[in-house]
């Protein structure tokens, strides 16, 4: 029964591809701004670490993240508390956590952003918690906006008698509009005659199609192929017309050709996705299962009532070693992904298995794809 639910998920996994992906040998139809970017006009990351106080309780216990307890001594110089010296705190509802939010391009002083809270100490929970005004900077080191809010977290945990139950991951939150942009970020839209269009894969045949579609739309010599990446366009000087230059480019679409056979493999969920490009040659597969199964059961050993000697729990192992056969199968030659699904789901192997099974028909050469693991 356990086999067969495997071999389910898996035929229900890879159909899911031939779903989505079987229209092999047909043009893929889709616009621009789905392929390629603008140079310059990219977002930036932005970090800072500050301090949420108001927990319940479930902050940092100072003893083990002495750094909690230098910035909350920090903060209060700031407002002209100075604690006497050797005087050590040891408050239970403050946590020092990292702070992270993505400034956008074009993003002006006094705009709203969104940030991501997360402990860095030992704190139980940060539910209830609020932040204090946290500088956030870039990799320059200049800051380019302030945070603070009430943190939202979506997790609820309880603990009592030594028992405990939690709901999703309570040491991290969000604060929606939490952060106020104070610099803006120059953008390099306005600097050259020419506009760079970047690819999001490096594909010939893609930045081909993509400087056809803008010199048939806009002009014949505006748009060049540089390489299998950028594409350079010839724009207008005028900051208006350049925007509604872009934004006609970004809609323009265009035929996609037939991409690299890929299959891609999750080695830590077992997830296998494979594209309509991929074929398999005819080749022959044996694959067989070897489980190792341990188990441990305590004994008692209670001695007579007049022996002197002592009650000792001992623990009886056992070790068992099954392996399945297993037969060696023929596949057929498939051109088609829906050849190949079929063949692989004849295997009856389940995901984890198929990963070892896609590799070594790679290196037989009987596998005509490229195989990338994350």
């Amino acid at each position: 029964m356990q086999s067969r639910s495997k071999t389910q998920a898996l035929r229900s996994l890879l159909l899911l591809c031939s779903l989505f992906l079987g229209l092999g040998g047909q043009a893929l139809a889709a616009r621009i701004k789905e392929v390629a970017a603008v140079q310059g006009v990219r977002s930036n990351s932005l970090s800072g670490y500050g301090l949420v106080v108001g927990l319940d309780g479930t902050g940092d216990q100072t003893t083990q993240a002495p750094y909690t307890g230098q910035s909350l001594t920090a903060m209060l110089q700031q407002f002209g508390v100075i604690l006497p010296p050797g005087v050590t705190m040891q408050p239970r509802n403050i946590a020092a956590v990292m702070v992270t939010a993505s400034l956008p391009p074009f993003a002006q002083p006094g705009q709203p952003l969104d940030i991501n809270v997360s402990s860095v100490g030992n704190a139980k929970s940060l539910r209830g918690g609020t932040l204090i005004a946290t500088p956030l900077r870039g990799a320059d080191g200049q800051v380019y906006a302030m945070a603070q809010g009430n943190l939202i977290v979506g997790g609820a945990g309880a603990a009592a008698g030594g028992a405990k139950v939690q709901i999703n991951h309570l040491s991290a939150g969000r604060i929606p509009g939490g952060a106020t942009v104070e610099r803006s970020v120059p953008t390099p839209l306005q600097n050259s005659e020419f506009v760079q269009l970047d690819l999001n894969a490096s594909d010939y045949n893609t930045a081909r199609a993509v400087a056809n579609a803008i010199n048939k739309a806009k002009g014949a010599g505006l748009a060049q192929a540089v390489d299998g990446r950028v594409v350079r366009v010839r724009a207008p000087s005028n900051p208006d017309e350049r925007v509604g230059f872009l934004a006609d480019l970004e809609n323009l679409t265009l035929e996609l050709g037939t991409p690299a056979a890929r299959i891609v493999i999750n080695a830590r969920t077992g997830s296998v996705v494979m594209n309509q490009s991929v074929t398999l040659a005819a080749c022959a597969v044996a694959h067989g299962n070897l489980s190792v199964t341990i188990s441990s059961t305590p004994q008692v050993s209670q001695p007579n009532a007049l022996s002197g000697g002592q009650t000792t729990v001992t623990e009886k192992t056992d070790i068992t070693i099954k392996q399945d056969p297993g037969s060696l199968i023929q596949l057929a030659a498939g051109a088609r992904l829906a050849d190949v699904v079929k063949a692989l789901n004849s295997l009856g192997a389940t995901p984890q298995d198929l990963l070892a099974i896609l590799q070594a028909m790679k290196s037989a050469g009987a596998l005509n794809a490229e195989l990338e693991v994350i």
